[in-house]
């Protein structure tokens, strides 16, 4: 048999058995499957590049091919698996658990995928500020105005701020250019990627600087969490809430390499 069949691969029939890649998505604690390979590679076929094991192609949760469509990001998940241990940890592979979404629901429903990222240029981060302190004030008009200015040249999408939490209203040829800049991507990766970023900041003016190169993604997560830097350095790091904030940067680290591998 030339596919890889093990049960957190989804095997037909197998709906009842659990899923590892679901249960990290989840936050659950599964039992974690032992690795049963030595090796990770991939090899060139027809439309990208398949993930093998031991020589074997492997395929995703859905029990699609899993499919790279470019060597540089087939050689970064095939390092994910190399990476595992004893014990294959899903946890631990967001480029894989990326690619999984963008070949077993990305690529089906791409429409719907820009649809629920649409509604983000409703409510993106950069439009809501704070009022003081003064400290905050600047640290947003920083890391924010120039990306807004950026939307603007770039997309003619010019927001406009308010401050607190109290919804505005955008302007509709403002929401109209976002969204024909999500609706311009088809790539079931880049689309897929450019969620994640987006899910992950709460601005998906962010996520189109990183997906377009206006920021890298170290300075597009900074943007991202200037309140809670800010925060962090008048009370002081909570160890909790860093590691939580660790395992979203490595999520959002991950979109932004496939989108680099891709351009």
């Amino acid at each position: 048999m030339s596919d890889v069949t093990r049960d957190w691969l989804g095997e037909p029939g197998d709906e009842a058995r659990p899923d590892p890649m679901r249960a990290a998505r989840s936050g659950a604690k599964p039992a974690l499957p032992r690795r049963f390979y030595k090796e990770a590679g991939f090899a060139p076929t027809e439309g990208g590049f398949r993930l093998t094991l031991d020589g074997r192609s492997a395929n995703t949760p859905a029990r699609n091919p899993l499919l790279l469509p470019s060597e540089t990001l087939a050689e970064a998940v095939a390092a994910e698996w190399g990476a595992q241990t004893t014990e294959i940890d899903p946890a631990k592979m967001p480029l894989t658990r990326l690619a999984n979404t963008a070949i077993d629901g990305v690529s089906q429903r791409l429409d719907a995928v820009a649809d629920d990222l649409c509604a983000y240029a409703q409510t993106d981060l950069l439009a809501y500020r704070a009022a003081d302190p003064d400290k905050l004030v600047s640290a947003q008009a920083q890391a924010w105005d120039p990306v807004l200015d950026w939307a603007y040249e770039t997309f003619g999408a010019r927001l406009i701020l308010s401050e607190g939490v109290m919804h505005v209203t955008q302007p509709p040829q403002s929401v109209q250019a976002l969204s024909e800049a999500v609706r311009q991507v088809r790539d079931p990766f880049k689309l897929a990627a450019l969620h994640t970023l987006t899910t992950l900041s709460g601005s998906l003016i962010l996520a189109l600087a990183v997906l377009h190169g206006r920021l890298d993604p170290a300075e597009a997560w900074a943007a991202a969490h200037v309140d809670e830097t800010y925060q962090a350095d008048v009370w002081g790091r909570d160890e909790e809430a860093e590691e939580r904030l660790a395992v979203r940067r490595a999520e959002f680290e991950a979109a932004a390499r496939t989108i680099a591998a891709l351009s």
